[in-house]
């Protein structure tokens, strides 16, 4: 019990004031509406954004709010939640540097469609939507990516819908472990650690479940020796077999 309590997690402290302009330039390139672009076209679509520093559990938009920036992580941890009908949260994902979030008009979206919120202390990288414009009219290559995120954007929509409609909460929660431990897994004494706090709140919201079954599947992981975990850490055991579990589970 002891070890279980003892986090095995990397839990540095992170200054959202340290995002440097050299840090908020090497962010940009790592984004798919920029990559490619030569370092100095980078440093000038740089200065159309703005940085803001913000803390654990700090809301950056919330569902229903009119669409007006687009936000990149440079530094920590976001996560995003959309409500359902039913009063429920889904988890979406967990987002670290270099990914993007929010919309505009421009990719689709009039209201945000999901709420973000600080995981951990991040820096955020934001353009609002005439200074995106801007940047569509001066790079070509710029606007044919947006086309492109959109596209994916609505595919990644149905996937989860699907994926949360269609499948048992055992081969969610299976793939959902899986889907962290490829972004975010470190080797550790443990096995293959999922380098961010996670709570059974956390994995309910991503599965579509509540917090007790999420428990309940996670000591069965437990049981059969796919998984270790502790408090508001996961590190998984057997990759091979919690994806054979994943599989088996799924509906056909």
């Amino acid at each position: 019990m002891a070890d279980r309590r003892r986090t095995p997690l990397d839990l540095e402290e992170i200054e959202p004031q340290l995002c440097t302009l050299d840090l908020q330039r090497q962010i940009l390139r790592q984004t798919p509406f920029f990559a490619g672009l030569p370092p100095a076209e980078i440093d000038r679509i740089s200065l159309h954004f703005s940085e803001r520093g913000y803390q654990p559990g700090e809301t950056v938009y919330l569902a229903g709010e009119p669409a007006t920036r687009l936000y990149v992580v440079a530094v920590g941890k976001v996560k995003l939640v959309r409500p359902t009908p039913a009063g429920q949260n889904v988890l979406l994902d967990i987002l670290t540097p270099g990914d993007f979030f929010g919309s505009l008009a421009t990719l689709g979206d009039r209201e945000y469609p999901n709420t973000a919120e600080a995981q951990t202390a991040c820096c955020l990288l934001s353009v609002d939507a005439d200074q995106f414009a801007e940047i569509l009219r001066a790079y070509p290559t710029v606007a044919l990516a947006t086309l492109e995120i959109v596209a994916e954007r609505l595919r990644d929509a149905h996937e989860v819908i699907e994926h949360l409609s269609a499948h048992p909460v055992e081969a969610r929660l299976a793939a959902t472990l899986l889907k962290l431990a490829d972004r975010l897994g470190e080797e550790s004494e443990h096995g293959l650690l999922i380098q961010m706090p996670l709570s059974r709140q956390d994995l309910a919201e991503m599965t579509g479940t509540t917090t007790e079954t999420a428990s309940r599947v996670l000591s069965e992981f437990r049981r059969a020796g796919l998984i270790r975990s502790g408090r508001r850490w996961v590190a998984i055991t057997d990759p091979a077999g919690l994806a054979k579990f994943a599989e088996a589970h799924a509906v056909r």
